[in-house]
């Protein structure tokens, strides 16, 4: 994995329903590596990869762009910023934050009242989302309305960097790191013809998928995600469910998507035969764009491949590098293999 282009696509900011920069350097990466690109009504970006030869059945790799985020609600009289989520976010992993509001990147802190005024049934119950503020510095609201506007997004800042030998850590891994393998992937030279998708709004809904996915309408969909591991102090079987530095992770159901078996077999001696560091994920949870794909207009058999990361949905994500390897190593054997599966 090239890791400056991972740390590029990560600091982009690009909440649900504003993936237009993302759009932008992934363009930008894969001009001139690909046959053609176009950006659907709902923001996808979707790109056609000629390759040696045309099988018979279409093959889709897909990643989403977005980001767990914000957006801008409600502007006080203090000139303090109320926000609502877009995406699932543990509002545990909102509080003292630091974020950037809109294309100007406005800098502030995630705010609410402190230990030292809470009573003591507040210091009993989580604090949440609406319970909470954005401080940018201003003390009236004509002051934080000339540089925020309601809707505008909210995105957290989180250095990408180093964390011990071999593992990194930084904001939107989910699923910049999948639309980083596909980048990487158009580059070199394929075997079949393959289309990608980097879909849009996958975090609200997977609605970005819904939309790609009757537009190139594939046989076989391969998902490039992330997903959670449990291996965490006191968590125990099933729940410890994947681990970071075990390998990619092929799920045989989650909550959206229950896999083909023969996809999901495919996987797992494919990557045992190869030498490639493979898991399950034991506990059924989650989902991601599978569960569109696998009922847009003729249905489409779905395979899902995930880097586990831990902190998913917060401001700071923990991934192995043997892992992304794993999962990008899997991903070309799958453009080589499935699309005569």
């Amino acid at each position: 994995m090239d890791l400056k282009l991972l740390e590029k696509l990560c600091e982009l900011n690009g909440i649900p329903g504003d993936e237009g920069d993302v759009v932008d350097f992934i363009v930008s990466e894969i001009e001139g590596h690909c046959e053609s690109w176009q950006v659907d009504p709902l923001g996808s970006l979707i790109v056609f990869k000629k390759g040696k030869e045309t099988p018979k059945k279409r093959v889709l790799f897909s990643a989403h762009m977005d980001e767990v985020g914000m957006m801008v609600s409600y502007i006080t009289d203090e000139g303090l910023l109320k926000v609502v989520q877009a995406g699932g976010i543990d509002d545990r992993a909102i509080f003292g934050r630091q974020v950037q509001i809109g294309k100007n990147r406005i800098p502030g802190v995630v705010g609410a009242k402190v230990l030292h005024h809470l009573t003591d049934e507040e210091r009993g119950k989580a604090l949440k989302t609406s319970k909470m503020y954005i401080d940018i510095g201003c003390t009236t609201r004509e002051e934080a309305e000339a540089l925020v506007e309601i809707g505008d997004p909210v995105c957290f800042v989180s250095d990408f960097e180093m964390l011990g030998k071999n593992r990194i850590k930084g904001k939107a891994l989910d699923d910049r790191f999948g639309c980083a393998v596909m980048i990487e992937m158009i580059k070199k030279d394929l075997p079949y013809d393959c289309w990608f998708c980097f879909t849009s709004q996958e975090e609200i809904g997977l609605k970005g998928a819904w939309s790609a996915g009757y537009i190139v309408n594939p046989d076989i969909a391969v998902i490039l995600e992330t997903t959670t591991p449990g291996d965490l102090p006191g968590v125990s079987a099933p729940d410890d469910c994947c681990r970071l530095g075990k390998g990619a992770v092929v799920p045989f159901m989650d909550r959206a998507t229950l896999y083909p078996r023969n996809l999901y077999k495919w996987a797992h001696t494919t990557a045992k035969e190869r030498g490639i560091a493979i898991q399950t994920k034991t506990l059924v949870a989650g989902g991601n764009d599978a569960g569109a794909y696998q009922k847009i207009r003729g249905g489409a058999a779905c395979l899902n491949i995930s880097a586990p990361c831990r902190c998913l949905h917060s401001a700071t994500v923990i991934a192995d590098l043997g892992d992304i390897d794993a999962v990008e190593k899997l991903a070309l054997i799958a453009a080589e293999e499935l699309p005569n599966f």
